[in-house]
């Protein structure tokens, strides 16, 4: 081996040789990928991490002395994943070129063969498609990483944070760290708590975000800061989420709204262009990304976050329904009765009454079993099921219970409204507002991977970005009877909105936006509260005296008052940025080592049971949940 390691040092990676090469003597180390003996020549696929390059172990080579036939007998033993190095020559394969390989038109014929290590048989195939479970790849995920795809998913990774980097660098940016262990405050996401060993009963928080102490580069003068840090949320996971996931934060001095928008736009249109060879120039000349109202986007699509890849908008009818008294359908009247009697808000509904149009061309894609289906889909959402209607050629409906009860003015206002047309579908769906929202989001986006309209996973080859904008500042929670913030409490809320604070939480916006891809969001920021009085008019909206304002964030009370600047920033999301410009399913797939969606690593069993003493030392007794 040390003559290897030592003397001959490896000239080229595996993907590196092409027909130029050819009579050139070389050094390779790697993998074998493939094993072959047909009669009197060993063929071995090498791969490294870049490629794979056929190798020839001949022993008939001449002009090496006996070095290629004891190469060849000692080739004979090899085995998949032994790692080995060998010296031969670039021959070319003539008329037995493989296309498939960027290698494919040369060979090498092994002079010298050196096995590094032997392998034990794999757990399964190391190939760019196999069949094994999730749960046996992330248990031997030092061999999953070998294939091919995941390879391909963390060059990309690196290279976002190589774009990252020197884009803020040339931008006047700094990048500084900020603590991992700081102050547990409750509320918000669930925290990952550290115990002080040396401060009985006391415990770190495992940050959920920079964000505190990123609003405090600003107070010191910092002016631009950004850092591809770690994150922590002890949630529920679900396909898009990890509980330690990495974002690239972003934090400005003396800048509004637009200005972050146009240095992210900047990030992104660089990282497309240097990660996937896109110019997103040809589809925003402008260089910016379009702009879109919370309240227009929750009205149209149910959602904050959008796939714009296709169409398919919903319609808000519950104006229209009280308008007509529930047009004579029995479910829609106490929605009606309720808003005509002053229950309900109409800038606050509690309830309301959403249609998606599904146009005639789609909708002849449907069979009646498909539809039927989707009374499932929906009441796994929590809805009670899922009307419908098919409007034939005089603007009546028909296949649908709704027909013999709504009034012909009520139908045709309707009709109107949703923009429907002869041989259209539409879906009906009611209640609980929050709910609704959910339900109709979630069925767009169903119907749309159904009809083909975009694909079940990966981007398509489609990019539609947008920002969001101008989302309230408080939401309603209903069990606890009180305004929280949909955010958090540092968010500055529109000027013009500063005096609803006291007397109309509901109605105030705020300097909040998200950046959407292709229904995910990838990024979140906001312009940040740095006047003091706003800022205790804000935490008197939610409830929160100045004591417990004091208890839980009075050092950043504290900073406030010394001079802070006007500042904003913007966090994206690292692991769903990679997700997404590399076609991957899930998270899982660009993260090296991953959590399972029960939140284990399946590779070292963690968590894992600390002994007593340990526990001692940190002042811990353990009570188990009762079954």
């Amino acid at each position: 081996m040390a003559r290897f390691i030592d003397e001959l040092k490896r000239t080229h990676r595996c993907n590196d040789l092409r027909a130029s090469d050819e009579g050139n003597e070389v050094v390779l180390f790697g993998w074998v990928a493939n094993y072959r003996d047909h009669g009197g020549c060993v063929f071995i696929d090498l791969r490294d991490r870049d490629g794979i390059t056929q190798l020839v172990f001949d022993p008939n080579l001449s002009g090496f002395g006996d070095t290629p036939k004891d190469s060849y007998q000692r080739a004979q033993a090899l085995r998949s994943e032994w790692v080995i190095g060998i010296r031969g020559k670039v021959v070319s394969r003539g008329n037995n070129k493989n296309p498939k390989l960027a290698t494919g038109d040369i060979e090498v014929h092994v002079i010298e063969l050196n096995v590094f290590n032997k392998s034990d048989t794999p757990p399964f195939e190391i190939a760019d498609s196999i069949d094994t479970g999730e749960e046996k790849r992330l248990e031997y995920r030092y061999l999953d990483l070998r294939r091919a795809p995941l390879q391909k998913t963390l060059r990309v990774r690196h290279k976002i944070n190589q774009t990252v980097r020197n884009y803020f660098d040339s931008q006047g940016f700094l990048e500084l760290e900020t603590p991992f262990m700081g102050k547990y405050t409750p509320g918000g996401a669930r925290n990952f708590l550290v115990p002080s060993r040396m401060h009985a009963g006391k415990f770190y928080a495992l940050a959920e975000s920079p964000q505190l102490y990123k609003q405090l580069y600003m107070v010191a003068g910092f002016d631009r800061y950004f850092q591809i840090v770690k994150c922590f949320r002890d949630e529920a996971l679900r396909l898009d989420r990890q509980p330690e996931f990495t974002q690239i934060d972003v934090e400005m001095s003396f800048v509004n709204q637009d200005d972050i928008f146009k240095t992210m736009e900047g990030l992104i249109f660089k990282v497309w262009k240097d990660v996937l060879g896109i110019d997103l120039h040809e589809k925003y000349p402008s260089g910016r990304f379009p702009q879109m109202p919370f309240s227009e986007s929750m009205g149209l699509y149910g959602n904050d976050k959008p796939d714009l890849r296709f169409t398919m908008p919903h319609t808000d009818i519950t104006k229209v329904v009280v308008q007509h008294g529930g047009g004579g359908i029995p479910m829609f009247q106490p929605i009606a009765e309720k808003f005509k009697s002053g229950q309900y808000r109409e800038d606050l509904p509690a309830e309301i009454v959403k249609a998606l149009r599904i146009p005639a061309e789609h909708a002849s894609k449907l069979s009646r079993a498909e539809l039927d289906k989707l009374e499932d889909f929906v009441k796994g959402m929590g809805a009670k099921g899922l009307a419908r209607a098919k409007i034939d050629e005089t603007g009546q409906w028909a296949q649908s219970p709704l027909a013999k009860n709504i009034t012909p003015e009520a139908r045709d206002a309707i009709n109107a409204a949703v923009g429907l047309t002869a041989g259209d579908l539409v879906f009906f769906q009611f209640g609980k507002e929050a709910m609704v929202q959910t339900v109709m989001a979630n069925l767009r986006v169903h119907l749309a991977k159904k009809l083909g309209l975009i694909p079940e996973s990966g981007h398509g080859g489609k990019f539609e970005f947008l920002w969001v904008i101008n989302p309230p500042l408080f939401e309603f929670d209903e069990e606890a009877n009180t305004w929280v913030a949909a955010h958090h409490a540092f968010t500055r809320p529109h000027d013009s909105d500063v005096d609803l604070l006291d007397k109309d939480p509901g109605k105030v916006l705020c300097y909040r936006y998200d950046l959407v891809l292709n229904g995910f969001e990838i990024g979140g920021g906001s312009i940040r509260l740095h006047d003091p009085d706003i800022q205790a008019k804000v935490f008197n909206a939610l409830g929160i005296s100045n004591e417990e304002a004091r208890e839980k964030f009075g050092f950043l009370l504290d900073a406030l008052r010394f001079g802070a600047p006007p500042h904003g920033g913007i966090a994206v999301g690292m692991d769903r940025l990679a997700m997404l410009l590399s076609g991957a399913q899930s998270l899982r797939d660009v993260i090296p080592f991953p959590k399972t969606q029960k939140g284990t690593d399946q590779m070292t069993n963690a968590p894992n049971k600390v002994e007593g003493g340990q526990l001692r030392e940190l002042h811990i007794r353990v009570v188990e949940p009762q079954t």
